[in-house]
């Protein structure tokens, strides 16, 4: 599954930025997501080492093509780093940090794309987990669902879309 899952994910890539200078580092992110994304499925674990590799390879590459659009990419990422804290910090359990560090990373990348590529990245995640929650309800299943994996899913939405 990992390997048809990367090449899928290069390709929507490769397909909507085109010649772009930042296409190998969005494919090289790419590399420590899909690990995020599995570690997460299997351990409910999203590692700090990997989300700062997603950081580190997309946020530095943009911030030199893009210097004028560093401010609003902060702002998403502040943002979405305080709302997810603080939903974090609720009882319940059912969201956690890695996926608040996580969220906070995506919408910095997502900010150089502008506030409707934030919004689809933020918004998508919602809709993918919830609907899974929805059917793991109805049929008396409840069990923890990891949310990196959908997050990492609406950041690649929002880049191929937005």
């Amino acid at each position: 599954m990992t390997p048809l899952t990367g090449a899928a994910a290069g390709a929507m890539l490769a397909v909507s930025l085109g010649p772009s200078p930042l296409l190998p580092f969005f494919l090289l992110a790419a590399v420590p997501g899909l690990l995020l994304a599995l570690i997460d499925m299997r351990c409910l674990r999203l590692p700090d080492r990997l989300v700062a590799a997603v950081g580190l390879l997309t946020v530095v590459p943009l911030a030199v093509q893009w210097p004028p659009r560093i401010g609003p990419a902060l702002v998403a990422g502040g943002v979405v780093l305080t709302t997810y804290g603080m939903i974090a910090l609720l009882p319940g359990r059912g969201l956690g940090l890695g996926d608040v560090k996580l969220a906070a990373v995506l919408a910095t990348v997502l900010g150089f794309a502008g506030w409707p590529a934030v919004i689809v990245g933020l918004v998508v995640p919602h809709l993918i987990n919830g609907t899974i929650a929805l059917t793991l309800l109805l049929a008396r299943r409840g069990r923890p669902l990891p949310f990196g994996p959908a997050l990492l899913f609406g950041a690649l939405v929002a880049l191929t879309t937005a």
